[in-house]
């Protein structure tokens, strides 16, 4: 009996659909026409007896088999990188493709002084970087999308492995008018004119996690969507605000006005990492990279 099996092709416009829920993003994803993907995904159903996606003018709704299949897809296509990977690191390591998530608390303050000592250090590095918050980088990372990520922990980010890089401590911005002289106490944060980051990015969960005071959560004034405009905010007189040591070295506050004074509590800092799914075959390369990004840091 001849058993016919799904090929890689079929279930990477299968994953591509499922992400993208178009089919013509997904034909841009797969660098195919629309028509090719669509043809592919017909042969699939096909081939194994299913409808896996139902098709109308303005949906695309996959069925309940078709969820579960699209997330077996995943896995298959992940581990069939695994083994390009595998190949890769016994050979030259760091060299060729790497795809790496950052999140934005991190990217903007600490990639323009990394990247020209990586690319100088390893020049056939090929390094692709995306930029997502916390929870939607943990999500590429064990989709396959990303190879490692550069986090801020802690942060639950599911089975994976890490190697520290260095601590990043925690500072409270105020308008001019506003700062205190010394450290500043959890106890001495005005609930109401606490300005925080969007639900996402994890550097909110540490700026309360550090302060201990869970009530700030519910009381904060307003939720920004980058640390760049709750700045902007306190500059203008609006609040005050959490501000990692990174951001204030790479010149967040220039220009603004804005005054920083060291949080002074028992964990007043987060610590930034380069994790990657656990069992990776390429862990000994992000180990590796993880030196070189301290040493660059």
């Amino acid at each position: 009996m001849t058993i016919y099996l799904p090929t890689l092709k079929q279930l990477q416009y299968l994953v591509a659909l499922k992400d993208h829920g178009h089919f013509g993003r997904a034909a841009e994803a797969c660098f195919v026409t629309q028509s090719t993907l669509s043809a592919g995904l017909r042969e699939l159903e096909s081939l194994i007896g299913i409808t896996l996606v139902e098709r109308t003018r303005r949906v695309v709704r996959f069925t309940p088999l078709g969820n579960q299949i699209a997330e077996k897809a995943q896995r298959i296509l992940r581990e069939a990188e695994e083994l390009a990977d595998m190949a890769r690191a016994a050979g030259k390591p760091l060299a060729g493709e790497l795809r790496m998530g950052v999140i934005p608390t991190i990217a903007p303050f600490l990639l323009p002084a990394l990247l020209p000592k990586l690319r100088k250090q390893w020049p056939d590095l090929k390094l692709y970087l995306r930029e997502e918050t916390s929870q939607a980088a943990c999500d590429s990372l064990h989709r396959g999308q990303v190879d490692c990520v550069l986090l801020a922990l802690p942060y639950h980010c599911g089975d994976i492995e890490s190697a520290d890089l260095f601590e990043d401590r925690l500072f409270v911005a105020f308008p001019p008018s506003e700062a205190p002289e010394g450290d500043v106490t959890p106890a001495a944060i005005d609930e109401e004119r606490l300005l925080l980051l969007e639900d996402g990015h994890c550097l909110k969960d540490h700026a309360l996690a550090a302060c201990n005071r869970p009530e700030l959560r519910a009381e904060a004034a307003m939720l920004g969507t980058s640390l760049h405009t709750l700045v902007q905010m306190v500059g203008n007189g609006l609040g005050i605000t959490m501000v990692p040591e990174m951001a204030i070295e790479a010149g967040i506050l220039d220009g603004t006005g804005v005054i920083a004074r060291p949080l002074a509590a028992e964990h007043p800092s987060r610590r930034i990492a380069l994790i990657w799914r656990k069992n990776s075959p390429r862990a000994p390369e992000f180990q590796l990279l993880a030196e070189a990004l301290k040493d660059a840091a």
